[in-house]
């Protein structure tokens, strides 16, 4: 998990739930409410699971935009802005989302979890959809590598 300052309180009741259910987490910062730069944080976590040492991410900014647009700069990364549990599910399901961003001043504490709690239990489909992933990364000339 990360954050900046206008996702830290969303990011603390997400950790809280974590907590509660037993759930392993890591927190990437950022640790306080105090401003600070998002792409810090976005670069960290899309380290983190572009590597392998996380399977997902969950990020959180004032829109998600943010910290999704940087994390997205990494290769592997597939950062999706989910809002609501029904793009959360289909992040994952067709587009193999590997981070979660949330926009922090938008949702409630519970709408985060449950959007959470969606993006987690979802899995990807494959099918048709593996395709398309495969499409996205561009080789070094700028053009797609399918």
């Amino acid at each position: 998990m990360a954050s900046d300052h206008a996702g830290f309180a969303r990011k603390q009741a997400v950790m809280a739930w974590f907590r509660a259910e037993g759930i392993r987490f890591a927190d990437l910062g950022c640790y306080s409410a105090e401003s600070c730069d998002y792409p810090e944080f976005a670069h960290a976590i899309a380290r983190a699971v572009s590597t392998g040492e996380y399977p997902l991410g969950i990020t959180f900014c004032g829109t998600g935009q943010g910290i999704s647009i940087t994390a997205n700069k990494h290769q592997k990364i597939r950062s999706a802005l989910c809002w609501n549990t029904e793009i959360a599910r289909l992040a994952r399901e067709h587009n193999d989302a590997n981070i979660c961003a949330i926009p922090g001043r938008f949702v409630t504490d519970e709408e985060a979890v449950a959007i959470v709690k969606t993006f987690l239990s979802a899995r990807f489909e494959g099918g048709r959809h593996q395709r398309r992933i495969d499409a996205i990364p561009l080789d070094c000339t700028g053009g797609s590598t399918s």
